[in-house]
């Protein structure tokens, strides 16, 4: 099992950056797919962006590419993601996430992954 920590959420300007870290427990980090979603009130929780256990080969929504960035630090059992030119509408509760089996195509849906982290509120103001 993992445990996921999220942290680095807070209220920034539109066209600023902000960097969300996810902490993970255990010694197997490096095998787990890691993901970012974010959800708002009322709304299912959406996939944002994901990297692979191995290669660290990376996908991201159409909404988020160009602007949002994944990356993975094996060495420290952490997560990031770099937002840049940051919008209102990316206003919401970021959560990390993990699965560990293989599989052909990163899972791209939240029901797809086991292990998630408690929520890290990001809010950008016009």
């Amino acid at each position: 099992q993992v445990q996921l920590v999220e942290s680095g959420g807070g209220l920034v300007q539109a066209g600023g950056s902000l960097r969300l870290s996810c902490a993970a427990s255990g010694r197997t980090f490096s095998s787990y797919t890691m993901a970012w979603f974010r959800q708002t009130p009322g709304k299912e929780r959406e996939f944002v962006a994901a990297i692979t256990y191995i290669g660290g080969a990376t996908y991201a929504a159409d909404s988020v590419k160009g602007r949002f960035t994944i990356s993975r630090d094996n060495a420290k059992n952490t997560l990031y993601l770099q937002m840049n030119s940051v919008k209102p509408e990316d206003t919401a509760v970021y959560y990390c996430a993990a699965y560990q089996r293989p599989s052909l195509r990163v899972d791209t849906t939240p029901r797809g992954y086991d292990y998630w982290g408690q929520g890290s509120q990001v809010t950008v103001s016009s």
